[in-house]
C-alpha cells in the first residue's frame, strides 16, 4: 500500500510552491489585499497557463483531469503563499458544484471557460442563518427568477458568473444580470473579499438539484482544510526562523525549552491536520463511503489547529507578532476567516455525530 505521494504529485506540489513563491511573494500579497478585489488578472492568466484553474476537471472540458488529492496539494501551496483572489472560489466551490450537479452540455458551457482562465466564478450559499446545510436555504427560484439575498459570498466582485444554491435547485447567474446587486462586506481576511448579493427578479439558469451539492461541498471542505494546512506550515516556518535569530539574555530564544515546546506543538498540529486533509482527499478521489466523514474530520481538526498554530506563532514573536509589518498576523487572519467557512469545528463535530448515529440505526429505522 502506498502511503506517500507519487512522483507526479510530488512534482506538482514542488512546482506549485515555486510558482507561488515567484509570482505571488509576500509583498505582492500585501499590494493586492489593499485593492478592492484582491485580484490580479495577470497572475490569474499565469495560473490558467499552469493548468491550475482546470486541475480537477475532465479533459473533455479543457481541464487537466487530475483528482482530489492533486487539488489538495495545490490548495496547500496556495495557502502557504496566502494567495489572494478567486482560485478557491472558482475551482473548489463553483467549479466543483457545476461538475457535481450539471449535465454534460451545461458542464461544457461553464467549465470550459473556467479551465481556460476566461471565466471566474463563485458559489453563493449562505443566507441570514449563516448555516452550511441545505435546511437553512430559504431563497427559492420561481419561473427561473431569483428574489432574496446571499451573504458572505467570496470573490463575487470579480466573478463572471455565480452558482446559487436555492431551496429548489442550483442556478447559474450572470454576474452582470439585471436586478443583481453585489455589495462588499467587511471581513477579517483582506486577501479574500466577501460580498452580499441581492436578487430582485434576477434571471437564472437551473443547472441541477441542491441534493447533488453534497459531494462538491465535501471537496471544497477538504480543499479548505488543505489551504489551512499550508498557512499553518508557513506560520511554523516563520516562527522557527525567528526563534533562531531573536536573542534574549545573549542566546537565541529557540534555545529555551518553553519556546521549543511552542514550536513542537505547532509542528504536531500542522502534521496532524495535513494527514487528515490528505486522507479526506483520497477518500473523495476513491469515492469511499467514509468520504463525507473524512472531510468533516479534516475541516474540524484544521479549523481548531490553525487557530492554535496562529496563537502560538504570535506568542513566540511576542508583541511583534501583532504588528502590521509581520506576516504572521496575516496568516492568523486567514485562519480565523477560514475557521467558520464551510462550517466550523462544532458544525463538523455535529455532522460526524449524526453520521455515526445514522450508521448505528437499524435498517428498519432508516427506511421508516
Amino acid at each position: 500500500m502506498q502511503f506517500g505521494l507519487n512522483e507526479s504529485q510530488e512534482l506538482l506540489k514542488s512546482n506549485a510552491r515555486q510558482f507561488f513563491a515567484a509570482e505571488c511573494p509576500a509583498d505582492r500579497v500585501r499590494q493586492l489585499m489593499e485593492t478592492s478585489t484582491a485580484f490580479d488578472e495577470a497572475l490569474w492568466a499565469k495560473m490558467a497557463e499552469q493548468g491550475y484553474t482546470g486541475i480537477i476537471f475532465p479533459e473533455e472540458y479543457g481541464g487537466v483531469g487530475l483528482g482530489a488529492v492533486d487539488l489538495i496539494l495545490l490548495m496547500e501551496e496556495a495557502g502557504r503563499a496566502l494567495l489572494p483572489g478567486p482560485l478557491f472560489s472558482t475551482v473548489a466551490l463553483a467549479g466543483a458544484a457545476i461538475e457535481a450537479v450539471a449535465n454534460a452540455s451545461t458542464k461544457k458551457k461553464y467549465l470550459e471557460p473556467i479551465c481556460s482562465g476566461e471565466a471566474r466564478a463563485t458559489l453563493a450559499y449562505l443566507e441570514r442563518e449563516a448555516a452550511w446545510n441545505s435546511d437553512a436555504l430559504a431563497l427559492t427560484a420561481a419561473k427561473d427568477r431569483l428574489n432574496g439575498e446571499k451573504l458572505f459570498v467570496t470573490d463575487a466582485g470579480v466573478a463572471d458568473f455565480i452558482v446559487v444554491a436555492a431551496r429548489n435547485g442550483v442556478y447559474a447567474v450572470d454576474a452582470k444580470a439585471s436586478g443583481l446587486t453585489i455589495e462588499p462586506m467587511n471581513g477579517i481576511d483582506m486577501t479574500r473579499k466577501l460580498y452580499a448579493l441581492k436578487f430582485k427578479d434576477v434571471p437564472a439558469e437551473k443547472i441541477g438539484d441542491t441534493s447533488s451539492l453534497a459531494k462538491a461541498l465535501n471537496v471544497a471542505t477538504a480543499a479548505l482544510a488543505a489551504e489551512l494546512v499550508g498557512g499553518m506550515q508557513r506560520t511554523l516556518d516563520i516562527t522557527v526562523e525567528y526563534a533562531k535569530v531573536r536573542k534574549q539574555f545573549g542566546k537565541p530564544i529557540g534555545s529555551y525549552q518553553a519556546v521549543q515546546h511552542q514550536c513542537a506543538d505547532m509542528y504536531l498540529e500542522t502534521e496532524s491536520a495535513r494527514s487528515a486533509a490528505y486522507y479526506a482527499a483520497w477518500t473523495l478521489q476513491e469515492n469511499a463511503p467514509e468520504s463525507a466523514t473524512a472531510a468533516s474530520i479534516a475541516k474540524m481538526y484544521a479549523s481548531d489547529a490553525a487557530r492554535t498554530v496562529g496563537n502560538r506563532g504570535i506568542q513566540v514573536h511576542g508583541g511583534m507578532g501583532f504588528t502590521w509589518e509581520n506576516d504572521v498576523q496575516l496568516y492568523y487572519k486567514r485562519a480565523k476567516a477560514s475557521e467558520t467557512m464551510l462550517g466550523d469545528a462544532t458544525f463538523h463535530r455535529d455532522r460526524i455525530a449524526r453520521a455515526a448515529i445514522d450508521n448505528l440505526a437499524p435498517e428498519s429505522a432508516k427506511t421508516a
